[in-house]
């Protein structure tokens, strides 16, 4: 004989494996459990929040250079990848010609400060994707 249990005044027959009503009530009981109990949700955020401070307060000056440079360094690799993903598109859409950007004009198309361009454009100078060009401050970008 099978049994029946009540979900939202429905009878659904209930069984041992999964079923998607038994799942919203996972999902609705773990809302109540927490709405009920929202001072402990208040004291772990808490206890999480002054952990990750303590944390951030109590490194080393060498930790916190360590991090900064890792960080620009992160950075520059994005701008980077930007670069070289802005020089495929423009030589998509000029296939004949040969990409010359400013270092200005491609900070402002970047959004970036004109010396994390440079600092990223020497980067990619060392990988062979852009080249210098004879007029200082412009680069050309090899797709």
């Amino acid at each position: 004989m099978e049994k029946y249990t009540s979900v939202r005044n429905l009878l659904v027959p209930s069984s041992g494996g999964y079923s998607p009503h038994n799942k919203m009530n996972l999902i609705q009981d773990s809302v109540e459990f927490l709405r009920a109990r929202w001072w402990l949700m208040l004291a772990v955020s808490s206890a999480v929040g002054i952990a990750a401070v303590s944390l951030r307060l109590s490194e080393s000056e060498a930790t916190r250079q360590k991090r900064t440079q890792e960080a620009k360094k992160k950075e520059l690799r994005a701008i980077a990848d930007r670069i070289s993903h802005y020089a495929i598109s423009i030589r998509k859409r000029f296939p004949d010609g040969a990409v010359v950007v400013s270092e200005g004009d491609l900070a402002a198309q970047l959004r970036k400060r004109p010396d994390y361009v440079v600092s990223a454009l020497n980067a990619l100078l060392t990988e062979q994707k852009v080249a210098r060009m004879p007029l200082a401050g412009y680069w050309r970008l090899n797709a």
